[in-house]
């Protein structure tokens, strides 16, 4: 074998060996004694993670002294059943990742979602704004199809905190409002997105501003939820 030869075929080895790492890191691990347990609340994980055999009990979803606990598995939205909002309104928490990237070699995001319609269905839609543990933020979609509002892909701003290293505990306070036909979302006090009411509702996307509200994390992430509510 010549080394020409001998050259591609070893780069040829070193990327498939990167694809598989990239591919391995980015499966979604079901996690232990997984399951809401949180009274009032429910959930639904991604429909791409249903269809790769996951279920909701792949996360987990527990309280202790007020404060949510999530760990996951696949990526899933979490909702109180009971509650929803309407109107002109603000949802808001504060999100901690205790350990960044502590359940994946890279980071995966964590926030909230509101305008829920035909929750837990297969026509269920939602708006969601989510921050990383790296500086960036996204803001994404569901009806039911994804749609994708602030990008291609997660958008680096100066408001998203950042981890001072792997393992290192990262929060951001993140809140979504809608007054009259402006929706903002909102990341450690600054607005990072501003969208209009025909930006966001209409065919292949949001069916009402109005409806649940909750929280949403990535796959193979792990976080605690304070302060979580709404209000007019």
């Amino acid at each position: 074998m010549n080394r020409f030869l001998s050259s591609v075929l070893a780069l040829m080895l070193v990327i498939g060996l990167g694809a598989t790492t990239a591919s391995a890191q980015d499966q979604s691990n079901a996690v232990k004694d997984g399951g809401v347990f949180v009274k009032g609340w429910t959930g639904q994980i991604d429909a791409g993670e249903a269809k790769n055999g996951l279920k909701l009990e792949g996360s987990r979803l527990s309280e202790k002294d007020g404060v949510l606990h999530v760990t996951t598995g696949p990526s899933v939205s979490y909702w109180q059943s009971a509650e929803k909002a309407t109107g002109n309104f603000t949802v808001m928490a504060t999100f901690t990742e205790p350990k960044f990237k502590n359940l994946s070699g890279h980071p995966h995001p964590y926030g909230l979602f509101i305008g829920g319609n035909d929750m837990g269905t297969e026509k269920q839609s939602l708006l969601y704004c989510m921050a990383y543990g790296n500086g960036k933020f996204i803001v994404r979609g569901f009806s039911p199809e994804p749609f994708k509002m602030n990008g291609n892909s997660a958008e680096a701003n100066e408001a998203v905190n950042t981890a001072k290293e792997d393992g290192a505990s990262v929060t951001q306070q993140i809140a979504m409002a809608v007054k009259g036909d402006s929706v903002t979302c909102s990341i450690n006090g600054k607005v990072v997105a501003t969208y209009t009411k025909s930006d966001l509702v209409g065919e292949g996307k949001l069916k009402s501003l109005n409806g649940a509200y909750g929280i949403r994390f990535g796959h193979n992430v792990e976080g605690s939820v304070k302060g979580f509510h709404s209000m007019k």
